[in-house]
């Protein structure tokens, strides 16, 4: 998914790869935009992805999120709050200073937000 991001502004390649609880693959990569709020991440790309294939019910088990140039770079906070509507225990894969880190979305996110 790395190779299919546009990032024609920052050059920051983002590729994020998903699994569902109903052991379905999705995946995403990032789309900037000249109006930089319109940019969409790798992780949100790829839960869209997934809730089109397999519809509201869809929950996330795991997610990876790479980047192109080996930089630190755990889920931002809008894309955690995604993540964690769909998965508060999902496991996240990111890059970290020192290498691979994992952590689950309730960690990365403690207090999250939810209507139940």
């Amino acid at each position: 998914m790395l190779d299919r991001a546009y990032a024609p502004y920052s050059k920051f390649h983002v590729g994020c790869a998903l699994l569902t609880n109903s052991g379905a693959v999705f995946t995403g990569c990032n789309v900037e935009n000249a109006s930089y709020g319109l940019t969409i991440c790798a992780e949100r790309a790829a839960i869209c992805s997934a809730i089109a294939a397999e519809g509201a019910s869809m929950k996330i088990r795991a997610l990876v999120v790479l980047n192109r140039n080996n930089a630190p770079c755990s889920p931002c906070g809008a894309c955690r709050q995604v993540i964690f509507e769909f998965g508060p225990d999902a496991e996240i894969v990111f890059q970290g200073t020192a290498g691979l880190e994992q952590a689950s979305a309730r960690t990365l996110l403690p207090a999250g937000f939810s209507l139940e």
